[in-house]
């Protein structure tokens, strides 16, 4: 089955499209990766949706404009990648969306929000779309995320020692494949640092880590910042920018005096390498497997291997492209929904079961013809 996965992270910069081909061979899932298209929000869009996100107050009009207009750029980017990465034709599409809102009241969450309207996918490419991936997870108990642990653990499941799989979006989660699973959000990755370098400098990350190797770290903001209650709580747990946006970091420099804007990089930067560190610490990983767009900064990436004291690798090393994990693992997801089988590990989620996840919008063809017997799968291979 050829599957294309659609996602745009807390970071919000591009929507990311990886296509696959899936196939289930035994108590194996086979994924061969096809390609990966990566194309940025317009200027217009992205400013919508960041004026939008917590802290900020929004109407719902705005909710419905935005509804249309990510789902018209995911149908878009949906396009291209029919044509460009199948040759014309694919079987299913499973479509993310863009993150809005998070609910989380005392550590359970009851409700989360991903805008992105899926008929407009369905209408632009006449194939069906799995779509609202996270609300049957929390409707059972879990927390929604994070999601791309089913991937995690059936592919990592067999290495030696404990692996962990890290991903370093707006906010970073990890996945410890041993025994009994586990996964959660750790804390913010990239969300605090971009927020300090776009509103004292305009631009939209702190490129190649400049500003973070320039800068000392303040050990009062950081200790201020280390307090926050989220890190002690037990896993799962799952976060957001509900939370960690410029405003918090606003009420942690209350009382200090200025401190300069290298400095102030620096400083979230090692904030996000040393709750990661704390996480794989706790938990005994013996290797940390990295994806997303935090490893592009090669001075989180070192900070982060002086934390954690374990091989640190990239999921391009194994045969899985970094920048396409999360979009891979979104096309896992639909795959299994259009299967009939759980697309969580309860464990990892702290959900009551395993869910068949989303909501399908049919095609021109109809939802694709699948076996009516199959069993779920126990490991994942990339070819």
């Amino acid at each position: 089955m050829r599957v294309i996965g659609l996602m745009s992270g807390t970071s919000y910069d591009a929507i990311d499209a990886a296509a696959a081909d899936l196939r289930l061979d035994g108590d194996q899932l086979v994924l061969t990766p096809l390609g990966l298209l990566s194309h940025p929000y317009s200027d217009e869009l992205r400013a919508a949706i960041a004026s939008s996100l917590p802290p900020a107050s929004t109407t719902m009009e705005q909710v419905c404009r935005l509804d249309t207009g990510i789902g018209q750029a995911f149908a878009d980017v949906a396009r291209q990648a029919v044509e460009q990465l199948c040759g014309g034709y694919a079987d299913l599409i499973v479509s993310h969306g863009q993150t809005m809102f998070h609910w989380v009241d005392g550590g359970s969450v009851r409700g989360t929000l991903q805008l992105g309207q899926p008929a407009w996918i369905a209408e632009a490419t006449g194939i069906s779309v799995v779509s609202d991936l996270r609300s049957r997870d929390v409707a059972a108990g879990g927390q929604g995320a994070p999601l791309v642990s089913i991937l995690d653990v059936l592919w990592l499941r067999g290495r030696s020692g404990v692996p962990i799989a890290l991903n370093l979006g707006g906010i970073a989660n990890i996945t410890v494949v041993h025994g009994d699973p586990v996964a959660f959000d750790t804390g913010p990755a990239n969300a605090l640092i971009d927020a300090v370098v776009a509103e004292l400098t305009g631009r939209a990350f702190d490129a190649d880590g400049v500003m973070a190797a320039r800068g000392r770290v303040n050990e009062e903001l950081l200790g201020r910042l280390l307090a926050e209650p989220y890190y002690g709580r037990p896993a799962p747990k799952s976060t957001g920018k509900e939370l960690f946006n410029l405003a918090y970091l606003a009420r942690a420099l209350e009382g200090l005096p200025d401190i300069p804007a290298d400095d102030l990089v620096a400083t979230v930067t090692t904030l996000t390498a040393r709750t990661v560190g704390d996480a794989v610490r706790r938990y005994g990983g013996t290797e940390v497997i990295a994806s997303g767009g935090g490893i592009r900064n090669p001075v989180l990436m070192h900070l982060l291997a002086s934390e954690v004291g374990v091989p640190v690798r990239t999921t391009d090393e194994l045969g899985l492209p970094s920048a396409a994990k999360e979009a891979y693992a979104f096309a896992v997801l639909g795959f299994l929904t259009a299967h009939g089988l759980g697309g969580t590990v309860p464990s990892c989620t702290g959900a009551g079961h395993s869910s068949v996840l989303g909501s399908v919008t049919p095609g021109l063809r109809g939802l694709p013809v699948v076996p009516g017997d199959v069993r779920p799968p126990v490991r994942l291979v990339v070819r």
